[in-house]
């Protein structure tokens, strides 16, 4: 009955419809293909069982499964941990950098310093760096734990990272705006606050987003300097079986935080597009 109370489609909306549904059958129909393709042509190879047998042993897999899916609670709580922090340090960090005062100007060098230090070196060797060096000053437990040290290298990484996100968000907003503020009596505070920081947090949220979907990954980097977490327990479970079905394991795990996280992240720059379209 709702049907019949729309208007009709005008031609170029038929027309527009009609391209959506022929654009979407040939990806269904390609799709099909491809994935067809596949599933019939790999196993024709001649390293094919070698390859099943060594990458996707059932029985492995799901022996392995339960202390893989333990070891990544790991992951998730390091990235709980982290997540936030970085968020709120690379904030701080962007308002270092964007001081204007000359009484204040040694905080932005400071944060100047701190960007550059951090996103010049790859995070893998600020891993390293942190976390074997900081605790061999001979620091006693906790404080010589790599899951601290390891989770401060992230937090300083990204934290660089997201400053010059947050910057850019925050030298987006016209200046008009800025201005009409203070000509309604806003202090300096009360504008960040309730003017600009709002409007940025919307407009980088999708690279916010991203950012946060390669951080769940990198966690796993924290394996190297000693936490059991995913991909040190599938490195220990290889090990145990002669197999490299747990590291199949540990990837199905992280598909299934990163692939939602990652279509949440496009649905959201979509939406920001169209929003700026208007």
């Amino acid at each position: 009955m709702g049907n019949k109370d729309q208007p009709p489609l005008t031609r170029r909306a038929a027309y527009e419809a009609g391209l959506r549904k022929r654009g979407i059958n040939i990806a269904l129909f390609s799709s099909a293909v491809f994935f067809l393709a596949v599933y019939f042509l790999i196993p024709l190879a001649p390293g094919w069982p070698a390859v099943k047998q060594s990458f996707f042993n059932w029985d492995i897999l799901q022996t392995s499964f339960p202390k893989l899916l333990s070891a990544f609670k790991l992951d998730l709580l390091l990235f709980a941990l982290c997540a936030p922090l970085i968020l709120i340090l690379g904030l701080v960090v962007a308002l270092m950098r964007n001081i204007t005062s000359p009484s204040l100007f040694p905080l932005k060098i400071v944060a100047i310093v701190f960007i550059d230090l951090f996103r010049a070196v790859p995070v893998i060797l600020t891993i390293y760096i942190i976390g074997f060096g900081i605790p061999g000053l001979g620091l006693f437990p906790p404080y010589n734990s790599p899951y601290l040290w390891g989770s401060l290298a992230l937090i300083l990484t990204y934290a660089a990272y997201m400053a010059e996100v947050y910057r850019s968000g925050i030298e987006s907003i016209h200046k008009s705006q800025v201005s009409a503020a203070q000509s309604l009596g806003f202090s300096k505070w009360q504008t960040l606050r309730y003017i600009i920081l709002p409007q940025t947090v919307s407009r980088i949220m999708p690279t916010i987003m991203n950012f946060m979907i390669s951080l769940q990954k990198d966690v796993a980097l924290l394996s190297f300097i000693g936490p059991i977490e995913v991909l040190r327990q599938a490195n220990v479970l290889k090990s145990l079986y002669g197999n490299f079905t747990p590291y199949i394991g540990a990837a199905i795990l992280f598909l299934c935080i990163t692939i939602p996280a990652t279509r949440l992240a496009d649905y959201m720059i979509a939406k920001e597009q169209k929003r700026k379209d208007a």
